[in-house]
């Protein structure tokens, strides 16, 4: 039995699938906490194949190739170095179980899966694998730890199970997606089950973007008193080695290292800027490339390109019309310059007039609307996806979560490319992030300090200009108005009556929830973007497109 031990915490970046890659990179993690003396070293939540693995985790050839990198880390560990609590997908009696192993002395020396298997959200574990029972403490070096999974960790049975039966302090290896109000969530979970157990806790999440999630790291350690000891940074890498002793009322870990987080915006731009990152190139596209309008969204989705690539990998596109002001292409400049990108100017005047020859017999009689509108926004996806086409760059979008709401863009023409940065940020929001990152910076970021974008972008009325004097608030609400009402029926599922007793007008709610009803069939077809809210659309949030439903009451 031991009164001290020292357990090292891997806030580390897996890639979906590569197993090797993983190894490699656990192996390295392992050395570095090895050279710091520590007993045990713990990863986070299914860290050996990175998470969500989704159905890749059902294909045999899959699981077998699992099984031979656990065994080949648990001989690892015949080097005397740390133990290891490695996570996985592992196969036990036929059934597939998220798993913890607890590897030590060339072997696996146990076993523990996930009871909680989330079915909500983001989440369809209960989808792959099967839940296991209530866990025990593995005993590691006559100390007894408590390993819950994740998910295990919101719910009071999993930690009381592990406490009546021996437990001495609660370890939760992590996979737990950022959204803007998870930070606190978790925080409070982990306060109850130490407040119900007595026990310290450490919390240990993974970084990293992976498809649509991005994971924010932030992982902590809270002893019995529910003292905050460790706060492990966010969106980075990072390994922590905690001391831990054995006094009279149990373990306390004695390490003292307080990273504070930033606030919410801070939070949600190094969200947008570390999923595109890990998206970019995981995905190992050399760069991206965008149109860069002189409005706001393009100005933003810049500006986090630049912080997640670099300059030299960002490539932008001014595509103007007979309808581009002198304001829009001056905006444009000066972005392009304040990020120091590259800028093409590439006129769709002649595509638009080719159009115009080649429908006007079918078009005869008629009077122009929305269709020449959109036959411009079509013509500058098609630009852009021939210089994605021809250089490799990935194209990426740049409408926001209110007009994908209400179907305020084009199929086929803005809508279309690989990624979008603000596919779940209303436009309010973009107007605030904006305004703070030509105010802040992060070392985190590959661009430069200082402004971003110029005032005017900011500050002038949005407008597609694809008409003569548009505006936005020509076709929708005000923004602050859109957005309440677009928040209230997305992100808090609130009634047409709740809506209109919180002060909007009845006839507004009911056009704004038509058209969210009415553009789900774009939705299905947009490109995956950063989760940032609690119901993004898509994996959140999961509607009908055929939905003859109205709330009126």
């Amino acid at each position: 039995m031991t009164d001290h031990l020292k357990i090292a915490l891997a806030q580390a970046n897996p890639t979906l699938g590569n197993i090797d890659g993983n190894v490699t990179l656990a192996r390295a993690f392992r050395e570095e906490a090895e050279a710091f003396g520590a007993d045990i070293i713990v990863y986070p939540e299914l860290f050996l194949t990175g998470y969500p693995p989704e159905d890749l985790v059902e294909k045999p050839a899959f699981q077998r190739a699992v099984q031979k990198a656990m065994e080949d880390l648990a001989e690892l560990t015949l080097d005397g170095g740390p133990a290891m609590l490695m996570s996985a997908p592992m196969v036990e009696e036929g059934k597939l179980y998220n798993a913890v192993c607890l590897l030590e002395n060339g072997k696996i020396s146990a076993r523990r899966f996930k009871n909680k298997l989330p079915n909500y959200g983001v989440f369809d574990e209960v989808r792959v694998f099967e839940a296991g029972p209530l866990p025990g403490p593995i005993p590691f070096k006559g100390v007894r730890l408590g390993v819950m999974i994740c998910e295990d960790m919101w719910f009071t049975d999993v930690a009381e199970c592990l406490a009546e039966t021996g437990a001495e302090m609660l370890i939760v290896p992590n996979g737990s997606p950022f959204d803007h109000r998870k930070p606190d969530e978790r925080l409070n979970h982990a306060v109850h089950r130490v407040t119900e157990t007595g026990l310290p806790l450490v919390y240990l999440n993974q970084i990293g973007g992976q498809d649509e999630l991005v994971f924010d790291g932030a992982s902590f350690v809270m002893n019995g008193d529910r003292s905050l000891t460790v706060q492990m940074p966010s969106w980075k890498e990072s390994l922590v080695i905690t001391d831990w002793y054995r006094k009279e009322n149990g373990w306390v870990c004695e390490t003292e290292e307080i990273i504070e987080p930033g606030d919410e915006l801070d939070q949600i731009y190094h969200a947008m800027v570390l999923g595109l990152k890990d998206y970019v190139e995981k995905n190992r596209f050399p760069g991206v490339v965008l149109g860069l309008s002189g409005g706001i969204d393009s100005a933003l989705s810049a500006a986090v390109a630049v912080d997640a690539l670099g300059a030299e990998r960002v490539h932008c596109v001014m595509m103007p019309s007979k309808y581009t002001s002198t304001e829009s292409l001056n905006d444009a400049a000066e972005c392009a310059a304040l990020l120091n990108v590259k800028l093409d100017s590439i006129s769709i005047a002649p595509a638009v007039e080719a159009f115009d020859v080649m429908l006007q017999e079918p078009f005869a009689g008629l009077e122009p609307d929305i269709t020449e509108e959109n036959i411009q926004s079509r013509i500058r996806g098609m630009t852009l996806m021939a210089l994605s086409n021809k250089l490799g760059h990935m194209v990426l979008t740049t409408g926001n979560k209110s007009e994908m709401s209400v179907g305020y863009a084009t199929l086929y023409g803005d809508m279309c490319g690989g990624y979008s940065v603000l596919k779940d940020v209303y436009k309010t929001t973009c107007f605030r992030l904006s305004e703070w990152r030509n105010a802040n910076f992060s070392p985190l970021f590959k661009g430069a300090p200082g402004p971003v974008m110029p005032q005017n972008v900011i500050s002038k009325p949005p407008t597609a200009e694809l008409r003569e004097d548009q505006k936005d608030e020509d076709s929708l609400p005000p923004y602050d108005i859109l957005d309440g009402i677009l928040y209230g029926l997305v992100e808090e599922e609130k009634s047409f009556a709740e809506l209109v007793e919180a002060g909007f007008e009845a006839h507004t709610i009911a056009r704004i929830q038509n058209l969210l009803y009415i553009a789900e069939y774009k939705r299905r077809q947009a490109p995956p973007g950063v989760k940032i809210s609690t119901k993004s659309f898509g994996r959140d949030r999961r509607y009908p497109i055929t939905n003859a439903f109205r709330d009126k009451r």
